[in-house]
């Protein structure tokens, strides 16, 4: 039986690790909560004391961690790092929303090792993850593409490799800016529709029969519309991690960032006010607050 191991037991890795299980892989996890891993392993899951022990079990290795400097500690550690306990060729899977060039000093120290290191950032949320529809988006060694493919077709609907290592996170940074962005300017322009006198449930009927029609809208709208914003689709300290991390790209290859900058502030200006455990869609508090 295949093994893969699910290092990050969050909203999107319990969820992968759920779909592995009914699909009879033989899953180990670990997470430093305790909690995640028992809900795993009370699904079928079998837990792991460390990293390093769940490395040397697996033949592919996925990650869904918070940030890039986790991602790189867990894998290049010099003493705990799982890259230096996983068999010649096996593979990791970062799922994780990853810094480009980390991602590729990463797959770099991989292809020493005789692993392969692909990048594989996520769109869909929790609740892609927990369907199996997730968005994937793969960037690495194209030869063995093929050979990850089950795995990634038991988490998700719409898979697409886009080339070589780097190139699933640049894609994925630019797609959040995207959509972080259009969260921004719904958010404005139902504050401008209601003070002018039109509730914001009419104006959001009509853009998602017009041409201002958008999936932001259906995933993040509701909270808007709701104002339900520990209704979390997707934190706002991740997306502003991830806008961070665009600007970091956009910035390494000289591209002026002043179309996304005020997008920047409202999300860093979010976090700063501790909203950042609320979701993306809580910038419209933010814009309400300093009106």
């Amino acid at each position: 039986m295949t093994r893969v191991g699910v290092i990050g037991c969050g909203l999107m890795g319990s969820g992968m690790a759920k779909n592995l299980i009914k699909n009879n892989y033989e899953v180990i996890v670990y997470d430093i909560n305790d909690n995640a891993v028992t809900n795993l392993v009370n699904e079928g899951a079998i837990a792991a004391s460390t990293p390093e022990v769940l490395a040397s079990q697996v033949d592919f290795l996925i990650l869904s961690l918070t940030s890039p400097d986790l991602v790189k500690e867990i894998v290049l550690d010099e003493e705990r790092g799982v890259l230096y306990r996983m068999n010649q060729g096996t593979f990791i899977l970062d799922m994780s929303t990853n810094d480009v060039n980390i991602t590729r000093q990463i797959h770099q120290a991989a292809q020493g090792k005789g692993i392969e290191f692909y990048d594989c950032p996520l769109s869909g949320g929790p609740d892609g993850a927990n369907n199996g529809t997730l968005t994937i988006m793969v960037g690495g060694n194209k030869a063995r593409f093929e050979e990850i493919l089950p795995i990634l077709q038991t988490i998700g609907k719409h898979i697409e490799y886009l080339g070589e290592s780097g190139a699933g996170q640049i894609v994925k940074l630019c797609h959040n800016m995207v959509v972080a962005g259009v969260i921004s300017l719904l958010s404005e322009a139902f504050l401008t529709s209601e003070k002018a006198g039109v509730p914001k449930e009419k104006l959001a009927s009509i853009l998602q029969n017009g041409s201002g029609q958008t999936r932001a809208m259906d995933v993040f709208g509701v909270n808007i519309l709701d104002n339900t914003f520990d209704n979390v689709k997707f934190s706002l300290a991740n997306m502003t991690k991830d806008i961070h991390l665009y600007r970091n790209l956009a910035e390494d290859h000289q591209i002026s960032t002043f179309v996304s900058d005020v997008t920047h502030q409202l999300f860093h200006l979010g976090r700063n006010k501790g909203k950042g455990s609320l979701d993306s869609s809580a910038v419209y508090e933010v814009l309400w607050e300093i009106m």
